[in-house]
């Protein structure tokens, strides 16, 4: 995750995100949250305040103010604390070191389960034999964090579906999955400039080839429920996605590619698991992500979407 670790200059610039209520999805909606952001950096640091600050949108999506440095550039460590002041207004704050343009990248590595899709899908699944409690509370440690072995959680989730019908793989898949706002639009403009894009999920098929063939991703990596006369065995078939094969997609991809990720790979993710895929490129984003891969992403997004990302890339 090397965008952190870049110096803050007077090329950096900071996004400020936020959601525009339907009743003021106007200019004057806009107008109202520059004003905030003025606010809120004259009473952070009345010297940063000067900086210039810019109403770049205000609409459906998210408005954004772009603050470039024309004055005082503070430093890593004050910007880590305006953006947690900045989260107690639900406001996300990005920090971009120095301006990139998408086409400047060429790999985009992206989590499935609350990442791509607003669901967990085992979770979803184990619902149809009422155990979604039990496996969604051991998903919930997998991904904070709090279980270190991933596949060994999975295996523990998987064996709660022995014995339910196959047929609720499609039920889900057909009532339940969802796109998380953003995400078409993202890898749309993802592959439009030219980037390969990858869908790395500890997930499994059929969602995995219904997201990878609806959004257009070039490359899947997930696991293999097993299935017997259409009755799920509680079993993983070969070996288990988990952190590790995660990063190995990336760092894989960006070889057959000829290309070094630490500088021209994205990742976006939410858990755990994806931290070590997450290592490897050159900008990182946390999405609705657990505190243990928010705090060491280059990027979070609690309140922007997903293409708001295309917001903070130069033009």
């Amino acid at each position: 995750m090397h965008a952190m670790n870049d110096p803050i200059s007077s090329q950096s610039q900071l996004y400020f995100f936020q959601k525009v209520s339907a009743d003021a999805v106007s200019a004057s909606g806009g107008a109202d949250f520059l004003s905030q952001i003025k606010a809120l950096l004259t009473a952070f640091d009345p010297d940063l305040s000067r900086n210039t600050a810019e109403l770049l949108q205000a609409g459906a999506r998210p408005a954004f103010v772009r603050m470039q440095f024309s004055s005082k550039i503070p430093t890593r460590s004050a910007l880590n604390s305006l953006r947690l002041r900045c989260q107690t207004e639900s406001i996300d704050l990005v920090v971009m070191p120095k301006p990139r343009s998408l086409s400047s990248y060429k790999l985009l590595a992206m989590d499935m389960d609350s990442t791509v899709i607003s669901i967990e899908c085992l979770d979803e699944v184990a619902d149809f034999c009422g155990k979604k409690h039990e496996v969604a509370s051991i998903t919930e440690a997998a991904m904070r964090g709090e279980i270190t072995d991933y596949a060994e959680s999975l295996r523990r989730r998987v064996a709660f579906l022995k014995g339910l019908s196959s047929d609720a793989l499609q039920a889900v898949l057909t009532e339940r999955l969802r796109f998380n706002t953003g995400a078409t639009a993202l890898v749309a403009a993802a592959k439009s400039a030219g980037l390969y894009c990858l869908l790395v999920s500890g997930g499994f098929q059929p969602f995995t080839g219904y997201v990878a063939q609806t959004l257009g991703f070039d490359e899947i990596h997930c696991n293999t429920l097993g299935i017997d006369k259409n009755r799920l065995t509680g079993e993983v078939i070969g070996p288990i996605v988990d952190g590790n094969a995660k990063r190995e997609a990336v760092v894989q991809a960006a070889a057959r590619l000829g290309i070094y990720a630490g500088q021209q790979a994205i990742a976006i993710g939410d858990g755990a698991n994806d931290l070590a895929m997450m290592s490897q490129v050159h900008l990182s984003l946390a999405y609705r992500a657990k505190p243990v891969v928010a705090d060491q992403a280059c990027a979070q997004f609690n309140v922007a979407d997903l293409d708001s990302l295309l917001d903070c890339l130069a033009t």
